[in-house]
Formats: C-alpha cells, structure tokens, sequence
C-alpha cells in the first residue's frame, strides 16, 4: 500500500528501543530518545495526534547475573534503574507520554495474550534443541551466560546475539565452542525441549510488509537477506527463573520463562495502552493504533489486505536490533491480529573523540556527567541531531561539541533572535506596525514546507537544519540592511527590516521547538505569546506577533575553552585508568608472555588452497577520494584496477587526508559481493591494516590489475 501523508486522521504513536534496566545511560543510548521525542513533537506540529512512549526492559539474563551478584532480588535491581531512566530522560528534555516497563502487569497480561493468540492459531511449535550446559554449575545456560563463535562470520559472540561482527540475532545452540561465563569453562551441548514462533508463517506476509515500510535505509533493506532467504524459527522461551512464565497448558510449565525479545517490544503495546487509560481514549485510543478491525477482529487470522486499515507506528531505534523489529516484531503482531509499523528509523552509534564507545573502558561521556557539567539539555540535542544523517554515526568529542555551539547556536540562531527582539523593544516596545515583506513571508513558508517535508521524509537532521538556516537567513537580511543606520535616515524602511526581523524570530521559535523545546519555549515568552510554543500549530510561523514585548535576553552562552580542556582533561584520565586497569588484569591472567601489541589472535579455523585461489585480489591505484559528507568516517574513491576502475566506499576519512590519497598503489578486494552505503554503491574492498588503517601495497611496481597470488 502507499501510505498517506502527514498529517493522518488516524493516531500515530513513536517508540523508541527500551533501554535495559542495567547500567547507567551514557550519549550513546540518549541518541535514539533524542531523535524519537524530536520526531513525535515535529509530527504534532504538522497536526498528527501522537503518542511517545517507551518503557525500561526489565528482563533477561544479564539482570538476573548482576542482581545475584549483588545479593539483591532482579525486580529490585533492575527497578532502581528503572527509576533512574524516568529521572534522567526528562532532564534531556525527552518528554514521554508514558514510560512503562515490562514486568508491570498490563505488559505481562499482554504478553501472555499475544503468546496464546499465537498458540490458537497454530504458530507455535515445539522442539528438541541443543541448548549450552554448565556441568560444573549444574545449570543450563541462556543467552549471555554463554559466549563463543559466531557461526555466520567466526567473530567472538554472546549467546543470543553476534555483537561484535555481523549483528546477527543467534538462536540457543547456535553459537560455536561454547563457553560457561558462569565458571568460563568450556560448555556443553545438551537436548532441551523448547518453543517456538514459526517464522515461515509469516514469509510471505513479511516479504510484502518490507516492501512497504518506510523508514530508513538500513532497516528497509538489512532485513530482505533474512526475508527473502529461509527464516529460522524464533525461540521463545529460556531456561531462566527472572522473566515472564510461558503460558502453556499450564502457567510456568517446565520452568521455562518468554524470551526477553518476545515481552519487550509487547511493552510498546503496553505504555500506549496505560497511556490511553490515563487519558481517556476520547482523548486517544489505543486500540485505534494497534489492533487490526477493531476488537471484534483482534486475536484472529485476518484478510490479507488488512494493512489498508494500518495506524501510524513509528518505531526509533539502534541499528543493532533491526532484525528484531524488522523480521520477529511484525510477525509477532501479525500473529497475534495486530497492526504493523509503517516506519523503522535505525539510527548510527556514538562514538568518543573517534573511538568506540566503551563502557568496559570507561570511555563514555555519561549522561549525568554531561548534567553535571552544567550544560544546558537542548546544546545536546541540537548535536546529536544536526551532526550527521540518521544512519550516520556520530562522533561526540566535547572540542566538536562546543564549536557547534559556539558557531551554529550562540553565533547564528541565539545572536540573530537577540539583536532582533533587542532592537525592536528599544526603538518600537515590541512588533512594528507594518506587515511582513513578500520577500521574508516567502522565505518563512519555504522554512514550513522543509520542515513538512523533513517530517514526512523522516529526515531529522533536516528537523534540526530548518529554524538555524531560517536563523542564518535572517542574519545575512538585518546586516544587508543595517536598520541601525536606517532610524534617522529612512525610518519607514528600518521599521520594514525590524517587522521582518521579528516576524522570522517567532518562526524560528516554532520551527525550533522540536530540537529545541526549551529555548523556544524561553523565545516564545520573550515575544510576549500567550500559551506554550509547543501547543501551536506550524502555520503559526506566520501569524503576527504580539505588538509589545518585554527586553529580551540573550539565548545562549559561549563555551569557554578552559571548561571544554578540563572536561577533555577529565575524560582522558578516566579512560586511561580504566585501559591501566584491564592490561593489569591481562597481565595477571597472561602472565609475560607475548609482546605489548594489541594483537588479535591467529583464527584456529583453516582454508583450503582451493578456498584462496577463490579469492581475487588485484593491485590498483587511487585516482579520486572524495568524504561522504554525512558520514564521519566513509570516503568515495575511484580505484583503477587496470582493466575498469571501480567504486569502492572505504572508512578511511580521518584517517587519511584525502588530497593525499590520488596515486596511491593499493590492494582491492575484486570479487567481494557489492553493497550500498550512505546510498553509494561499494564494489569492491580496499585492503588496510590496524585501526589507523594502514594501506596495504605492493614493494614493486606491479602493473594494475595484477592478480595477488
């Protein structure tokens, strides 16, 4: 189906990934809320009924680990957290309309509907598995109690997921030369009788669900290889006392509780749900959202043209748990007779001063830590989403940080409103009397369209872009015309400018308030407006402003250099003890052995002679190297192979100046399969060595296109 525009006449909710109630929230996981609360307040603004909700994910392993780690009962730890994130998130200004969790009982009621929907409609099978066993502890072993392979790309795993190479979900015995985290000897391989959703009920269905979903790239086109090939069976159930009972025959039937992915993505059901009970489903109706028909028809098989009658779901999300919302969700909806996402937004990961982010290591810029450093919410939110595209990622150094601010913020958008409002209180007591020029009003309906269209391209970047250039605009317009020259000389003329200039400040207001709800809110009441920004429609950018106004202050502050150097001092000492920490414990368990290079073992796994003469490498040349200009770390080169010259996209940006990469011999990867990156086709790998990505070459000059033998 083609999805209408917005604004709907159906509700719309957004969600974004629960956060897991274990640790404490750092940059990296503010992204997602960020991007998530900015798009549910853009879609109010172009007149779309919203709900933002969102809730912590309270179960699983690793909270069960940690809880009797500490002595504590799982529900009291990882309710501590969960309170945390209620606290913390307001605080950035991302505001829910509901936060849950998902051992309240509303998610656990449903939970259990959605499982026995799945049970009467013949969805769920029962099978005989390997699953990884501890016989020192004399326990199975779910999910991240277990470590190991990969056995799709050979990286090192968690049990449930291959994090650290190919992202992709695992199921239980799937993982390679396990081993018990639990006591970190080898595990074994044991049969176990669980259940499981069958996926391929859904093949179908799901090959036509893609194909309408909007959203971003990634997560419209990572999920066809799983789609379109042969879908394993989801496993829903673990051997694990923490976690929601599978309700079988009986409640609790072999000790065997739901699968943390079955109940936490239910949890977005849920919060919408309690939030239509607080509200009054006058005011906005949960079932209108989720449930496929109406109640008559909910929990049913259902005709295969259902979707037409689909509300507007708008899931925000990591790129690291497409899979589970893009392949497992919808089927678990559809199953179940409910209604499917229209849009999966997957967003990139936060890195630190152009590393990876690393709790372990401590490098993280902690969200209390940024509080603490007494910086305002919004200076945040504005960074992280005008820094790069959706998928992007971004990289977060406090340096960056506050030359954004300096330059975009205090120096363009809080210095155009300032000398504006300034003005126009101490030469006119507020908005002068005249109307708006063509030229402006044109300008300010060109900044609503952008934003409409940011919206409706799920573009937040170009959200966060609107009300700086309007801001920018307006800038270049009071210097082009200098009104402070114009009051004696030609007053009719400055009394134009500043009516302009005024009338473009409350746009800004309006169009910022998504990115900026805070500093709006201030613009707003220093036009003299009635009400909150945020209640008003986006049309309002070209209503009058109040004819008085009190004097205005100014918006925002420049960063000085001595608090940036003391926050980097800060965070370099942090992340160098954590480092100092884990070599003393590699020294511990190691002993003296081997060199102080961080050396990635030789792979036990062998390939045949046959296997490599597979592989076609040849020797080429750089001619052209070009940055991607959304992404922090890709470039475009045009590499001559000798025979064609091909396309290759290579993270190699910071690394390397590209001015000084045309003419330089390296090795290409030929037959690797081609891919898409920032909507650049990549065919073929440049070959490099090491995290600074040494450029591998050959000693002679071997003609182009020589095959590596």
């Amino acid at each position: 189906m083609s999805h209408e525009e917005f604004p709907t006449d159906r509700p719309a909710v957004v969600t974004c990934g629960l956060p897991y109630a274990n640790g404490d929230l750092h940059v990296g996981h503010l992204r997602t809320y960020v991007q998530g609360d900015a798009y549910a307040r853009a879609l109010r603004r172009v007149g779309q009924q919203t709900a933002f909700v969102c809730g912590s994910d309270m179960h699983g392993t690793p909270i069960a680990v940690n809880a009797a780690e500490e002595g504590v009962d799982p529900e009291a730890f990882a309710s501590e957290y969960h309170e945390q994130y209620a606290e913390t998130f307001p605080k950035f200004n991302v505001e829910f309309d509901n936060y849950g969790h998902t051992h309240d009982e509303t998610n656990t009621e449903l939970t259990r509907e959605f499982v026995r929907s799945w049970i009467d409609n013949d969805h769920v099978v029962e099978k005989e598995i390997q699953v990884a066993y501890d016989p020192d502890a004399d326990q199975w072993l779910p999910d991240r109690l277990v470590e190991g392979t990969c056995p799709y790309c050979g990286e090192d795993a968690r049990g449930d997921e291959c994090d650290e190479g190919c992202q992709r979900h695992l199921e239980p015995g799937e993982i390679e030369d396990p081993t018990s985290t639990i006591t970190g000897n080898p595990a074994e391989y044991r049969e176990r009788e669980h259940k499981f959703l069958r996926l391929s009920d859904f093949q179908e269905y799901l090959q036509g669900f893609i194909d309408r979903l909007e959203g971003s790239d990634n997560a419209r086109n990572q999920p066809r290889e799983w789609i379109e090939g042969e879908l394993e069976d989801l496993c829903i159930t673990r051997d694990l006392d923490w976690g929601i009972d599978y309700p079988g025959e009986s409640d609790g039937e072999d000790d065997l509780v739901l699968y943390v992915w079955v109940d936490a993505p239910i949890e977005y059901v849920a919060s919408t749900k309690q939030y239509s009970e607080r509200v009054g489903t006058e005011q906005y109706d949960w079932e209108q959202v989720w449930k496929v028909g109406g109640e008559e028809r909910h929990g049913t098989e259902f005709d295969d043209d259902w979707h037409d009658e689909a509300a507007e779901i708008v899931h925000v999300i990591g790129r690291d748990i497409i899979q589970h919302h893009a392949v497992f969700w919808p089927a678990m909806l559809r199953g179940a007779g409910y209604n499917e996402p229209r849009a999966i937004l997957a967003s990139g990961f936060v890195g630190i001063d152009g590393k990876s982010l690393s709790t372990s290591r401590n490098r993280a810029v902690w969200a209390e830590e940024y509080l603490d450093a007494g910086f305002h919410p919004d200076l945040f939110r504005y960074y992280i989403l005008s820094g790069s595209g959706l998928e992007s990622d971004v990289d977060f150094s406090w340096d960056r940080f506050a030359e954004r601010v300096d330059g975009e913020l205090v120096g363009n958008l809080g210095n155009f409103l300032y000398r504006s409002l300034l003005f126009a209180y101490r030469n006119y007591g507020g908005t002068p009397e005249v109307a708006t020029s063509d030229d402006v009003e044109a300008r300010i309906e060109e900044a609503v369209d952008e934003f409409e269209t940011a919206v409706r391209e799920y573009d937040l970047r170009g959200l966060a872009d609107v009300a700086v250039d309007l801001a920018d605009y307006g800038n270049e317009y009071i210097q082009a015309n200098e009104p402070w020259n114009l009051v004696d000389d030609d007053p009719e003329r400055a009394e134009q400018v500043i009516r302009d200039c005024v009338q473009l400040s409350k746009a800004v207001a309006v169009l910022a308030q998504p990115v900026l709800p805070e500093k709006a809110e201030r613009v707003w009441g220093q036009l003299g407006e009635q009400g909150s920004v945020a209640d008003v429609p986006l049309e309002t950018a070209l209503e009058r402003p109040p004819a008085e106004f009190d004097e205005p202050t100014e918006l925002f502050s420049q960063i000085e250099d001595e608090h940036v150097e003391a926050l980097n001092d800060q965070l370099r000492k942090r992340v160098a003890a954590a480092s100092e920490d884990d070599e003393s414990e590699a020294d511990t368990d190691e002993g003296d052995e081997g060199d102080d290079m961080d050396v990635e073992p030789i792979a036990d796994d062998r390939i045949s002679f046959e296997e490599f003469q597979d592989v076609d490498m040849r020797v080429g040349e750089i001619r052209e190297a070009d940055p991607i200009e959304d992404s922090d770390n890709l470039m475009v080169l045009e590499v001559d192979i000798g025979v064609e010259t091909r396309q290759v996209v290579a993270g190699l940006q910071g690394l390397h100046d590209p001015a000084d990469l045309p003419g330089t011999r390296v090795v290409l990867l030929a037959n690797m399969e081609k891919t898409e990156l920032f909507g650049r086709e990549s065919n073929g790998m440049v070959l490099a060595a090491g995290e600074d990505a040494d450029l591998l070459t050959t000693h002679e000059d071997a003609p182009l296109g020589t095959k590596i033998r």
